[in-house]
């Protein structure tokens, strides 16, 4: 050890503490956060204060980069040249900042993520805006401190007349916390921060009639206001940010056109990852992209395949892809030094304070600058009233220095006046200049009152701000590029996919589709039908039920298990397709089948899930009541509906409110019916309850109906076609777990009774036979018969065909129904839609 030298032990757990807080602080303050006042981190203010030094301003020639990097990192940034530089070509991209600040000649990269020419080859000056943010640095009027080798000074923070924060945002990751804060627009901000000026005590709602929500310079829209407006309110919220793009057809192909993107989204990678996604099968619909992005503009095109349908396709692009990306605001800026959040109405109050601050220091300095400019004028006065004396005293003087003494005892003068007097030129002794510094002294004057009436009064001083900061909108003004859709929300493909009516059809053996509704035509009774699937061999339409492609859809199966589905998400077919199986659909085990669905609104609404109900029956005649909030998280490998004894299994599960009254009805032709309220609700494991007694051991039940409308009449139907409307009344209300009372007559002509459903004269009627032919009729062409009867045909049905199955119609009151004889293919019917409560199948 050197002489003199002495070792002091240190705990090294507490100098790991004290080294990494003074690491961690130097960050914060001097590296990756923004100063509140001018928005500008250091790396950006000494740039621009190395070009101001330079002299690179926005009506000078352009300089070589490497040229201004050296200076900033020669006088005030001592750290790696490519710091800087990439610092000075950020502010030189358009699409990285909303208002540029550096002026570029040459290569400064794309949006594409291209690298920027290296410093030698690219050139630079000010922006204009950046001269105003600059503006009277040179009259005091922020503070100076001494650079790294204390040589030099540099500004603490610009004197900016542009609330730079707030139209160029900032985002730094400094350590234990980061910023992200977006661009605004300056004629928006400007609104903003005068109305705050008028009335400090505006409210945060009151200055978003200004600065509605960010702006960012790649455009795009804004989907979705809630996020702005917790952002604007505390500091915090997520922006959901979406390119602009419009539909178009292309040399007879339908294309999605963008034309704008996202904030801080590389273009290039966007498409290359869309690409994987299409190679993928991700995404479908979309035959090849083109970018075909010019000087001009961007313009990306998305050519679609001949049967996708372009809204659904851009959604899906919306969902996977940098289309739609979302920008995390995290307001984290300096305040005297310090990091704080802040929300909108912060923001603007501490630029308003430091513009106040920048405004009296300028007066004062200018205020100086004339008090002082006026002593002297006084002095030259007093000397031009007694020239003749002035000239003798000064040539009776052996020096200068002699000269001075003499007029400062004579005419009672300070140092300076005695020194401007003997400094004078002899033209000023010309009467035209004695008057010109009369004039220049009363001027001044008026000029010292003046600024002394602004150090006064702070009314003054905050019109002078409003001025300038009218004077900069005029001058860097511009209208929104971001587009804000106040209505977006969080984004689900149903958004783009029409709310249409349905009808879903299963088939004996598995295969489920959905068709427009308005495939459908309606047909008088006893007509034979139209052809409406194409099923395998020896396969038939065993279940068809009608929604709307915006429902849920619950599948119940014959286990007991129960599955969630959205409507959209089954695959469509035309009328004559055979569907998918539903097996690839959901995780069905492979001797269990599909028995019953319900299809209900929002399960994510709890007071319609908490006052809703699933009513189960099963063919032995169990029936059991479970509240739906009990179904509302699904699970893919489904989730225990019902626990199913041995040699029974699931036939019916229906929705009601809890005040329903429930119908059984078994083959051979008995019916029961009795109030909802008998079961209590149970949970999803529980078996239920007795709901009818079976007559016989080959009986079973075929049917479950829920009625809320008292009103609504009984129509069953047997196997060989026949089927009969009774009113409700016919059939008494008794206890659960009865015999029940005879709903139809049973003969060999009419075959045993293969369906129940509550319906009124606004109702049709679609039957589907085992063959595959469907028809539909109205229900209102069935009179009201006796309980006891056999009924009326229905359908007439050819060999050995039977029913399949039955299900009922609501129709809209503008329906229309088209003439079967009319040629027109588009054969619709405006709108067709089943009560959203009650599901038939």
């Amino acid at each position: 050890m050197a002489e003199g030298e002495k070792l002091i032990p240190i705990n090294i757990e507490d100098e790991m503490k004290s080294a990494y807080i003074d690491y961690s602080m130097s960050v914060i303050v001097s590296r990756a956060l923004p100063d509140v006042r001018d928005g500008l981190k250091p790396v950006h203010r000494r740039v621009l204060y190395g070009m101001h030094e330079l002299g690179v301003r926005a009506n000078t020639a352009h300089k070589k980069s490497a040229r201004i990097v050296g200076e900033v990192l020669g006088k005030y940034h001592p750290h790696g040249d490519t710091s800087v530089y990439d610092t000075m070509v950020r502010m030189a991209q358009e699409w990285s900042l909303r208002y540029m600040l550096v002026d570029g000649q040459g290569n400064f990269g794309s949006i594409d993520g291209d690298s920027p020419a290296a410093m030698r080859y690219t050139e630079a000056r000010m922006r204009k805006i950046s001269e105003d943010m600059l503006a009277d640095i040179d009259k005091d009027t922020v503070d100076h401190k001494l650079n790294f080798d204390d040589t030099l000074k540099e500004p603490t923070v610009l004197p900016t007349r542009i609330p730079g924060l707030l139209v160029n945002g900032a985002s730094g990751i400094a350590v234990g916390m980061a910023t992200n804060m977006p661009p605004h627009n300056l004629t928006e901000v400007v609104d903003g921060t005068v109305a705050y000026i008028e009335n400090n005590d505006i409210e945060i709602d009151e200055l978003m009639q200004h600065i509605k929500a960010p702006d960012f310079p790649t455009g795009g829209t804004i989907y979705g206001y809630d996020g702005v407006k917790e952002a604007f309110h505390t500091g915090r919220g997520r922006v959901v940010l979406r390119g602009r793009a419009n539909i178009e057809e292309v040399n007879g192909r339908e294309c999605i056109i963008v034309d704008e993107i996202p904030y801080q989204v590389n273009k290039a990678d966007m498409i290359k990852k869309t690409a994987d996604l299409i190679n993928d099968k991700k995404i479908d619909g979309i035959s090849s992209i083109r970018d075909e992005s010019d000087r001009n503009g961007m313009r990306i095109v998305y050519i679609l395949k001949r049967d996708a349908i372009p809204n659904i396709v851009l959604n899906k692009l919306y969902k996977y892809t940098a289309l739609q990306s979302s920008f995390s605001v995290n307001n984290i800026a300096l305040v005297n030094g310090r990091p704080e959040m802040l929300n909108l109405k912060d923001l603007i109050h501490h630029f308003v304070e430091h513009r106040h601050e920048v405004v009296v220091r300028r007066t004062k300095f200018e205020l100086k600058k004339a008090e002082d400019r006026a002593h002297i004028l006084e002095g030259l006065i007093i000397a031009s009233d007694n020239i003749d004396e002035v000239i003798a005293l000064i040539r009776a003087s052996s020096n200068a220095e002699e000269a001075r003494e003499k007029l400062i005892e004579r005419f009672k003068l300070s140092e300076l006046q005695a020194k401007a007097i003997v400094e004078m030129r002899l033209r000023q002794l010309t009467g035209l200049e004695q008057d010109k510094l009369r004039a220049e002294y009363d001027e001044l004057m008026k000029t010292i009152e003046d600024l002394k009436d602004i150090l006064d009064k702070k009314d003054r001083r905050m019109e002078i701000i409003k001025e300038e900061l009218r004077e900069v909108q005029s001058k860097y003004g511009d209208e929104r590029r971001s587009q804000i859709e106040y209505a977006g929300g969080d984004l689900s493909i149903e958004d783009m996919i029409p709310d249409e009516k349905v009808v879903i059809t299963i088939s004996h053996a598995g295969y489920i589709k959905r068709t427009s509704l308005t495939e459908y035509k309606t047909q008088n009774r006893g007509g034979v039908g139209q052809k409406a699937s194409t099923t395998r061999n020896e396969d038939f339409l065993e279940h068809l039920f009608v929604g709307t492609n915006h429902q849920y859809m619950l599948f119940f199966t014959q286990k007991g298990k129960c599955f969630w589905m959205r409507v959209y998400e089954i695959p469509e077919g035309s009328k004559t397709s055979k569907g998918r199986a539903i097996q690839n659909l959901i995780n069905i085990e492979q001797d269990d089948k599909v028995m019953a669905f319900i299809c209900t609104q929002d399960l994510k609404d709890e007071e319609y899930i908490n006052n809703h109900y699933v009513i189960m029956a099963t063919k032995n005649g169990q029936v059991k009541k479970t509240a739906l909030e009990q179904y509302s998280r699904p699970r893919t490998n489904g989730i225990n509906a019902i626990t199913i004894k041995e040699n029974d299994e699931l036939l019916e599960a229906k929705l009601t409110t809890g005040e329903s009254q429930v119908m059984l009805a078994l083959r051979s032709g008995k019916a029961i019916r009795f109030e909802e309220a008998k079961t209590r609700p149970m949970g999803r494991n529980a078996s239920g309850v007795r709901g009818i007694t079976l007559q016989h051991d080959k009986d079973e039940v075929i049917g479950m109906i829920a009625v809320d409308d008292m009103e609504s009449n009984i129509l069953v139907v047997s196997e060989n076609g026949y089927g009969k409307r009774s009113s409700l009344e016919d059939y008494r209300v008794t206890n659960r777990g009865g015999k029940g009372v005879k709903t139809i007559s049973i003969t060999d002509k009419t075959g045993d009774l293969v369906a129940i459903k509550n319906v009124t004269d606004d109702d049709d009627l679609m039957i589907i036979n085992k063959s595959g032919i469907a028809i539909r009729m109205e229900v209102s062409d069935l009179r009201v018969m006796g309980r006891a009867t056999q009924g009326v045909k229905l359908i007439n049905l050819k060999g050995n065909d039977s029913i399949a199955a039955v299900a009922k119609v609501m129709k809209d009151d503008e329906e229309e129904i088209v003439d079967e004889t009319s040629e027109n293919t588009g054969d619709t019917e405006n709108g067709t839609a089943i009560d959203n409560n009650e599901t038939e199948n």
